[in-house]
């Protein structure tokens, strides 16, 4: 991930366009058109060899002609000018480009060299390029609008990143007529260079930003657009619309979890772990942002409804059945006194009915005793218009009930009708109190409220790469390595249980038979009944050609049910290998509810988890919930409570609960076998039988790459780094815990830094700071492992007494570091016992430099760096240096002074 060059691209100085035109109604017209009307205060340079003036604007013939080099080119030529156009630029010190011309995507032909030959052009000078095949890039607070929209949004803070330029066209007339205004609009096209998660991570930390809104059709580099997103989702509220969600994402797979495991169910995980809240069109973005933004929180998804009609109560509770939230259970104080407040007509449950005729006082009795509840998350007010009650005093009434009430409660409104609601709608609006026209775009919004609560909570997720429970990744690698090495893509059943039972699966007992004679045997050694299943290597579904016999007793009968499945199976697939049978116990387990879990490789996103309803109605059924690896026991259990069959694993009737931590193990591990094993291609438990006692998977399928086959995509997630955690010994024989930060550190980097000197907080951050900001903290503690690094130093108590930094460049060629140690913990030598983990770790990365800024004034810190081996170089800043180790060199010095 990198974001070097891209203020060029959102708050250049100077602006060129290349492919300039008079002529109306042409791209370049209009390109320049809105660059010259839209405000921006500095120079525009239009480029146009036929042509002396733009405009109003004297035109240059060529870039070489330009008589200053522009932060930001727009480019609107013919594809084949644009690669050395790109050169051109690059020579005089542009940062950033933004082509707006189409003709570079097709593979193979003209169009994918010349889009590798621009590239090619950019990187000498990393001159950064926005599309090709885009609509350009809007700045409205500068007043720069370097696009061909139809108009200049006014300035706010919502963020708009879309690959398509005419969705985007189309948001932005939506939104302006609505009064919305935006920080950045970006559209970005083909996405050769910036993408996704670039710009993502400039918006994280954006102050103008306050929302994001994303339209995105595909994701090009998984693990940097996780990360990104995973940071901008922490500070500010991000929506998104993913396009193409029908069966686009279908294929033929070999198992079940490989059919369930779609395109955009894997999308759909992808957002969840990222703390997005997705949504499926344009009214629902911005009404999203606009109630995520509104400062209401929710800690779940139960809802209260008040309401003056009975019939708009209904609506709103079957709305809320239907996505998945839950009314709220009032307890029998707030019945109690809902019933002293109300007509004796009143519902006497939620929804509460407070009856047609409500004035403005019963509206906020009802609502004063509602939120006293601890039992509902939120409430949600309906009114219906009527001639016995003023809707508009009503709506006043409400507000009074929430401005007394602190902390601010959780309140959403939906005034029904249109011209009479419209004034109460008003105020409701002026007071950021979200309020709708129908009770299901109320329940929406709540339900937005929740799922992005839920993806937040998640989102505080660190899972470790070591997982829980005893793993034997040797005994489950030779498995695949022979069959590899004899070329099997499936492996038997008996071979893939073992590798299950190496990740700590519970597996049944299975044996293997040779024939019918040695089934018959083998089947005397089971106390209980039998299963007889056919083995071979070519059929996957046993049970579709007759492969599986059941409850079977006794060595005549499993020896007489083995010989007629040969016949059956031989009759059904003559080409089939038959390598034997498989004999084992019958699962006696009668509360047992059957689900499916597994691993399939997505190609954007790398390895999945599956959890769902299993049996042999799977795919017909597609109940299912798909994660990112690694899982920990809570990413785990929420994905089972996703699913429809979550509500059978409760107890019910005479069916006990099945333990679903169990499930949320088994879930872990299979996690944990993703990352650890990536030649597996799929795996299939079905059934997985889940019980009180625990599980048991029954029957599994396991498909893996055969060597010569693509490498498959790693991880979208970098685990946690666990293994890097150790204990130090400080001077004065203090000992301190060392281990990588965490989302959750966000509040304890804050308190480290106000614990430190207002000269320290000035030496490492700027001046005149004296707090790290809530955002800053939020960047700093949630990281992508796999190009960042930031080691937390806490004590016995859990405070952070120091953090060390590493960050990556692009290239991984070298990483900028920084070092900061509390105020009263710098002289007994933590800071030296960072560094030298940086630079141990930086090394075994394979990186080969390391640098880092350090004021002049920091004499500690200078000393520190030039006794670790550090050649400190001065350039043209006044205020700092420029240290530098070579990784390449000897290792650092002895212990010696610290930071």
């Amino acid at each position: 991930m990198t974001t070097r060059n891209l203020d060029a691209l959102f708050a250049p100085k100077s602006v060129a366009l290349i492919g300039a035109s008079n002529r109306a109604g042409s791209v370049g017209e209009v390109l320049a058109r809105n660059l010259m009307r839209g405000g921006f205060a500095g120079p525009i340079l239009p480029v146009n060899p036929h042509e002396t003036v733009i405009g109003s604007t004297l035109a240059y013939r060529s870039v070489a002609d330009l008589p200053m080099a522009p932060d930001l080119a727009v480019i609107a030529t013919p594809p084949a000018a644009v690669p050395g156009l790109i050169a051109e630029l690059g020579a005089r010190g542009c940062r950033a480009a933004v082509v707006i011309t189409a003709g570079f995507g097709e593979a193979g032909g003209d169009g994918a060299a010349l889009r590798e030959d621009m590239l090619k052009a950019a990187r000498p000078r990393l001159l950064r390029i926005v599309g090709p095949n885009c609509l350009g890039v809007i700045s409205p607070a500068i007043g720069l609008n370097a696009s061909f929209a139809l108009t200049t949004p006014r300035a706010g803070g919502l963020a708009l990143v879309a690959q398509s330029g005419a969705i985007a066209t189309a948001a932005l007339d939506w939104a302006t007529a609505r009064g919305y205004g935006f920080s950045r609009v970006v559209t970005l096209g083909d996405m050769a260079d910036v993408d996704f998660g670039d710009v993502l991570d400039v918006l994280a930390t954006d102050a103008q930003t306050t929302a994001i809104l994303l339209y995105v059709e595909s994701i090009t580099a998984a693990r940097k657009f996780i990360s990104a997103a995973r940071l901008a989702g922490r500070g500010k509220p991000v929506a998104v619309i993913k396009a193409g969600r029908s069966a686009a994402g279908a294929r033929a797979a070999l198992s079940h979890t490989g059919a369930l495991a779609g395109a955009d169910a894997v999308y759909d995980a992808a957002f969840r772990r990222a703390g997005l809240l997705r949504v499926y069109d344009l009214r629902e973005l911005f009404d999203a942002v606009a109630t995520l933004t509104s400062g209401i929180n929710v800690g779940g998804d139960r809802l209260a409804i008040i309401t003056n009609g009975g019939g708009a109560g209904v609506m709103a509770a079957d709305a809320l059945d239907e996505r998945g939230g839950r009314l709220a259970e009032l307890s029998a104080g707030t019945l109690a006194a809902l019933g002293a407040a109300l007509p004796a007509a009143w519902s006497k449950a939620n929804p509460v009915d407070i009856l047609g005729d409500a004035p403005p006082a019963r509206y906020a009795a009802a609502l004063e005793a509602v939120l006293a509840d601890p039992g509902a998350d939120a409430v949600l007010l309906l009114n219906c218009p009527t001639a016995v009650a003023d809707s508009t005093e009503a709506a006043r009434t409400v507000l009074d009930v929430i401005g007394a009430t602190k902390p601010r409660p959780a309140v959403l409104t939906a005034w029904l009708g249109d011209a009479a609601p419209a004034r109460a709608r008003a105020l409701f609006t002026a007071a950021s109190v979200p309020t709708h026209e129908t009770p299901d775009e109320g329940v929406r919004a709540f339900m937005h409220l929740a799922d992005h609560g839920r993806n937040q909570r998640l989102l505080l997720q660190a899972p470790a790469i070591d997982g829980d429970g005893a793993v034997d990744r040797a005994a489950a690698l030779a498995v695949l390595e022979q069959a590899r090495s004899e070329g099997r893509a499936v492996l038997t059943d008996l071979e893939a249980k073992q590798v299950l039972a190496a990740y700590g699966i519970p597996v049944l007992q299975s044996l293997k038979a040779a024939d019918p004679a040695d089934a018959g045997r083998i089947a005397q050694s089971f106390a209980a009944p039998v299963a007889l299943k056919i083995l071979s290597p070519d059929i996957s579904h046993k049970s579709d050609i007759g492969g599986v016999a059941l409850n079977l007793t006794g060595a005549v009968d499993v020896e007489a049910a083995a010989a007629a499945m040969l016949a059956r199976v031989r009759a059904a697939r003559p080409d089939a290998r038959i390598d034997g049978f498989i004999v084992q116990a019958m699962a006696v387990r009668p509360n047992a509810r059957e689900l499916i879990a597994g691993i399939a490789v997505d190609a954007t996103f790398g390895p999945v988890v599956l959890v769902g309803a299993g049996g042999t109605a799977v795919e017909v059924l597609a109940d299912r919930c798909i994660g990112l690896p690694p899982l920990n026991q809570p990413l785990a259990l929420d994905m089972i409570a996703r699913t429809r069959i979550a509500r059978l694993l409760k107890t019910y009737r005479d069916r006990p609960a099945v333990d679903e931590t169990a499930v949320a193990q088994v879930l872990v591990n299979l996690g944990r076998l993703a990352v650890d094993l990536p030649q597996i291609a799929e795996l299939d438990i079905n059934p997985l039988l889940a019980d009180e006692a625990g599980v048991l998977a029954l029957d599994s399928r396991i498909r893996i790459a055969l060597p010569g086959a693509p490498p498959a995509p790693q991880p979208a997630i970098a685990p946690y780094p666990r293994n890097l955690a150790h204990t130090l010994a400080l001077k004065g024989g203090d000992a301190v815990t060392v281990r990588p930060v965490r989302p959750t550190d966000a509040q304890g980097l804050i308190d480290m830094v106000d614990r430190c000197a207002p000269e320290d907080v000035r030496l490492r951050f700027a001046a005149g700071m004296h707090h790290l900001p809530p955002a800053w903290a939020l960047r700093l503690a949630q990281i992508d492992y796999d190009r960042e690094l930031a080691l937390v130093a806490e004590d016995s108590g859990g405070a952070i007494l120091g953090v060390g930094r590493l960050s990556a460049d692009p290239e991984g060629a070298q990483a900028e570091f920084a070092l900061m140690v509390r105020t009263d913990r710098q002289r007994q030598g933590l800071g030296h016992a960072l560094m030298q983990d940086l630079i141990g770790y930086a090394r075994r990365r394979g990186l080969r430099r390391l640098w880092g800024r350090v004021e002049r004034q920091n004499r500690r810190m200078r000393a520190l760096v030039d006794q670790l081996g550090f050649v400190t170089a001065t350039g043209d800043d006044p205020d700092a240096v420029r240290p530098e180790l070579d990784l390449d060199g000897p290792a650092p010095g002895s212990f010696g002074h610290d930071a």
